[in-house]
């Protein structure tokens, strides 16, 4: 693959990573009962928002993780074992950050009942998004062992030269 190419994938990936940060601290100030909040009443009385801001750590280091695998492949080590323990790593990460939204889940149906309201779009919008992590996991975990199974491979083949 081309440096131009895996240059400009690792800038999107930033770029995403970036943008779902801007978000996440957007966020907060147009929720209803935040409007007329300071900043100190928004981020530092709100324990769901500071779970979901602990939740979203393994999502950036997975992006982080999928820059260095990007860089991997333009410097041709691709076929590595720190490719692989990359690949681990974003594995891990989605499985975390699917659990969080499961737990963030559980704590809205939670609320939601005791409160005699209806949280189904939170609650599906969470559905959505876990599954979204369990697939990015899956696909982490084939790719993985394909690149395991590659560096096996290689460095048996090292050894017979």
């Amino acid at each position: 693959m081309k440096k131009s190419s895996t240059l400009f994938l690792q800038v999107v990936i930033a770029l995403i990573g970036v943008g779902v940060l801007a978000l996440m601290l957007w966020e907060p100030h147009l929720e209803g009962r935040n409007v007329d909040a300071t900043l100190l009443e928004i981020y530092f009385t709100d324990p769901f928002l500071a779970y979901a801001y602990l939740g979203s750590i393994p999502f950036f280091v997975a992006l982080y993780q999928a820059i260095k695998v990007l860089g991997y492949v333009g410097e041709n080590k691709v076929f590595s074992q720190a490719a692989v323990n990359a690949m681990r790593t974003i594995k891990y990460c989605a499985l975390v950050t699917a659990g969080a939204i499961i737990g963030a889940d559980a704590y809205l149906m939670i609320a939601a009942r005791s409160n005699g309201e209806d949280a189904a779009g939170a609650i599906m919008l969470g559905i959505i998004a876990t599954f979204s992590s369990i697939v990015i996991a899956t696909a982490a975990a084939v790719f993985e062992r394909i690149l395991q199974n590659a560096v096996d491979l290689k460095s048996e083949n090292d050894l017979t030269v």
